[in-house]
């Protein structure tokens, strides 16, 4: 995700309102048909030997945005929000930088996506939020995000987030602590277990992968 993306709705839910929430999740989480799983097989021989390393990923032009989540994924995004089997939107490492998975989205419509022999509920839809990062101590970057309603509320654009903006809304205290800001758009998401996961490769959460620091992500 990402902070893996249902992970990320459910706490910014909790934490800044309606945000980012999950305004449809998945709801097939049934077993591989044989599409599925040639997908699956597919795209994991590509971008396992791609983006192995974090560093590959960075080097493609991903960029990390997360801290580790509770499923023990860092997020990385390219920012481009329509993907093709071979260029997800998203990668997601461990914090040794090993690839674990990836998102792959298109931007929302009224349906749920129909692409590359998946079952079309396996998508889940959700809603426009911002991320941004701040300088931390000795050269660390606090990750963070927010929605729509702080954003207008400080008097700044969804489509331009800026680092005045999140210093207006009180979430940077200069704007020259802001590292990065984006808009992560409103999409259909679905989320692929790239290692071998015994719950199935579009499960939340794989219980072979424990986090380093189980309390989850910097907010």
């Amino acid at each position: 995700m990402r902070i893996r993306i249902a992970v990320l709705a459910t706490i910014l839910a909790l934490a800044f309102g309606a945000v980012a929430r999950a305004d449809e999740g998945a709801t097939y989480n049934g077993p591989e048909s044989a599409s599925e799983t040639a997908f699956v097989k597919s795209i994991q021989a590509d971008l396992m030997a791609r983006f192995p390393h974090a560093s590959d990923a960075e080097k493609a032009g991903y960029v990390r945005y997360t801290s580790e989540d509770d499923t023990g994924a860092i997020s990385y995004a390219n920012m481009q929000w329509t993907s093709d089997p071979t260029h997800p939107s998203q990668l997601w490492y461990d914090v040794k930088g090993k690839l674990l998975g990836a998102d792959y989205s298109v931007p929302y419509a009224a349906e749920a996506p129909n692409l590359w022999g998946i079952e079309p509920s396996r998508w889940q839809r959700f809603g426009a939020h911002v991320h941004y990062g701040l300088a931390g101590a000795g050269g660390t970057t606090v990750y963070g995000a927010t929605g729509q309603k702080a954003i207008a509320k400080a008097g700044g654009s969804m489509d331009h987030p800026t680092a005045a903006t999140l210093v207006a809304a009180g979430l940077a205290k200069n704007a020259s602590d802001v590292t990065f800001v984006f808009t992560f758009p409103a999409i259909w998401d679905l989320q692929v277990w790239l290692v071998p996961n015994p719950k199935g490769a579009f499960a939340e959460s794989n219980p072979d992968v424990k986090p380093a620091h189980p309390k989850g992500m910097n907010m």
